[in-house]
């Protein structure tokens, strides 16, 4: 069996959306009317920068939109590509977009099997624009082609009066409770819960859902990190429309992997520099083994149900696939080797921890007129 050498989160490049659910950014800043993005490189030459050799061997990829990641027509060729070099992929969406699961679903057996959707439930969302049948005809469908599929609600607080009918339609139709996460408030540079509820009662409130993702997400929400990471080594940030690379969010560029497709990838890994004020999804960087001290429950746990009938939603070669750890098969720093990345990684971002978190802070206080324009200034500069 394929054994996992990476994970990669991967950033589409597109902010509309068909949803305005009223907690997601893009729906707070207004930004779901823009138009589709533009690629920079096309789906071979992506591909082929993802190969195996080139990144030491099968990986893990997760490509999330920050408005619905399938509005795009190239993210078909796309995914393709990138499973016909042998990875696993995972894809966030609003599972409306039945075109583009049909063309999907049309990809070969063992691409499909190597394919896990990771379906959000916006319920009132679907439910105001007559949506719901479709999006579970959707689900349905990529579970018939072999996918993998995870169903998973954003814990609103509007929501909560609806608990019992979201809980009942969920055991309906996919015959288990749907995962629950954890919103965050993405305006608050500590990026704290985004509830009115205190965090005892939104835990007691969502808790009903007897989620593992939701529990694990719980338990390392607004801790901070300080332990050393080997993100930038092991796990990376990637934005699809550019190449960039960074070693996380909040990490150091280390290349645009696109540009030339056959030249060695310089990892490096972050160590204990992290700059986010805690791991907010450490649900996937987390249970992967990017912080390889920390001792976690798998990815596939934070993603599988079994069904009434003994059923699992994540297939076998998925499941057995992200239930692994990176630290097995990838070698360790001494700790001789982590003082030097640590020093090293220090000159090399060029501001400690705390001067970049008060940077962060003062950025998100800006009015958004000027936001943007430093944004337009920082890339103009690149």
């Amino acid at each position: 069996m394929d054994k996992i050498k990476r994970f990669i989160d991967c950033t589409v490049p597109v902010l509309t959306c068909n949803l305005r659910c009223p907690y997601c950014y893009i729906t707070q800043e207004r930004k779901f009317m823009s138009a589709l993005p533009n690629f920079a490189y096309d789906a071979a030459t992506i591909g082929r920068a993802l190969s195996p050799e080139r990144l030491g061997g099968i990986i893990h990829l997760n490509m999330c939109g920050g408005g619905e990641t399938l509005l795009p027509p190239e993210m078909t060729d796309i995914v393709y590509e990138i499973l016909k070099q042998g990875h696993y992929i995972a894809i966030v969406t609003n599972g409306t977009i039945t075109k583009r699961f049909e063309e999907i679903i049309r990809f070969p057996c063992d691409y499909r099997e190597r394919l896990l959707f990771k379906f959000s439930f916006h319920y009132l969302e679907l439910k105001k624009r007559n949506m719901l049948d479709r999006f579970f005809q959707n689900i349905e469908m990529v579970k018939n082609a072999g996918c993998s599929f995870s169903l998973e609600l954003t814990p609103s607080d509007e929501y909560i009066p609806y608990i019992e009918e979201i809980q009942r339609i969920s055991q309906e139709k996919v015959g288990a409770l749907c995962h629950v996460t954890v919103a965050r408030e993405e305006t608050n540079p500590e990026l704290p819960i985004l509830t009115k509820l205190t965090r005892e009662e939104y835990r007691n409130t969502w808790g009903s859902f007897d989620s593992n993702l939701f529990e694990f997400k719980m338990q390392t929400f607004n801790v901070k990190r300080r332990e050393f990471c080997y993100a930038g080594e092991w796990t990376a940030h990637l934005n699809l429309g550019t190449g960039v690379l960074k070693q996380c969010y909040c990490g150091a560029v280390i290349q645009n992997i696109f540009e030339n497709t056959k030249k060695p990838i310089h990892w490096e890994a972050l160590g204990n520099n992290c700059a986010e004020p805690h791991c907010h999804n450490a649900h996937v960087w987390l249970t992967l083994g990017a912080i390889p001290s920390l001792d976690t429950p798998t990815y596939a746990s934070m993603r599988d149900r079994i069904t009434g009938n003994g059923e699992h939603w994540l297939q076998p070669k998925m499941r057995e696939f992200i239930s692994g750890k990176l630290k097995d098969n990838n070698p360790l720093h001494s700790e001789q080797e982590m003082k030097r990345i640590n020093r090293e990684m220090r000159l090399k971002v060029g501001l400690s921890v705390k001067m970049r978190h008060v940077a962060r802070s003062i950025f998100y206080k800006l009015p958004d007129n000027v936001k943007l324009t430093l944004l337009k200034k920082m890339k103009r500069s690149k």
